[in-house]
């Protein structure tokens, strides 16, 4: 049997299986499906047709619109049919036509997304994909598996994003941009192919970060993409004590000194 808040409303011809876990205050729209192994947590709302399958856990507060489609099993050749997870966390929106999907046996076997992060219509979440929170993913955003976004990013309309690529905290990503590679935090790319146009300074201060520190930010960046030699070599050359007091600046250097699948995007990457 299902577990069914007594406050949970749910629509007559809505479809809940046994075994799903509703919480309190819960609505469930007209024709909505709810599958046997998903969890809606308090205050969750779906929209009429929105579709929640899978081993699928929605976080407090959030709202699944008309057409979306949550917890889809991973496109993914190599998945071997066994069952994975997707978590999503609290306040999210995720507008008409998004899709989700949970993790694959070739990856984690998880995707998770953060809290209060909008995904507006139309847009793709692939399997194993890590995302934080606060994030803005427009109308048509494509991320392929294994993508890694940071917190309060935002990514256009109808932007590409490539398999194992990372996204830094606070980038800004143009429209129809393809993301081919590693995005440093607050970095602002555009462009297809796409290409570092230097950095998101109108997002940094609305984030309320002081100017000094978005100066020395600028620094960090002219010293690891505009002098001579390579992009992770000119970060590791990058006396750290010089930047203690700027948390941003060290992110930067920590982002590209960091393991990844894929280059970093810069100025001229691309071109």
């Amino acid at each position: 049997m299902s577990k069914i808040a007594a406050s949970a409303k749910v629509h007559p011809t809505a479809v809940v299986e046994d075994g799903a876990v509703i919480g309190e205050n819960v609505v469930i729209g007209a024709l909505a499906y709810v599958g046997p192994k998903v969890t809606l947590h308090d205050d969750v709302r779906l929209h009429n047709h929105a579709v929640v399958s899978g081993l699928t856990v929605i976080g407090r507060g959030s709202v699944i619109h008309s057409m979306a489609v949550i917890g889809g099993t991973p496109q993914a050749v190599r998945h071997d049919g066994s069952e994975t997870t997707l978590e999503i966390g609290e306040r999210c929106i995720m507008r008409e036509g998004v899709t989700m999907n949970a993790g694959s046996s070739d990856g984690s076997g998880k995707t998770i997304v953060g809290d209060d992060n909008l995904f507006l219509a139309n847009s793709h979440v692939a399997h194993d994909c890590r995302l934080g929170s606060h994030i803005i993913l427009s109308n048509n955003v494509m991320l392929a598996g294994h993508v890694t976004i940071e917190d309060r990013a935002i990514l256009g309309g109808g932007c590409a994003v490539h398999q194992f690529t990372r996204i830094g905290r606070q980038a800004f990503i143009g429209g129809l941009s393809a993301v081919n590679y590693d995005v440093i935090p607050y970095g602002m790319l555009n462009g297809n192919p796409g290409i570092l146009g230097g950095l998101n300074v109108v997002g940094m201060t609305r984030a309320g970060i002081e100017r000094a520190d978005i100066h020395k930010v600028r620094r960090v960046y002219k010293a690891i993409f505009e002098a001579e030699g390579t992009i992770r070599g000119n970060a590791a050359a990058i006396n750290r004590d010089d930047y203690l007091d700027c948390p941003q600046a060290l992110e930067i250097i920590d982002f590209i000194g960091a393991d990844s699948d894929r280059a970093i995007s810069s100025p001229n990457r691309g071109k």
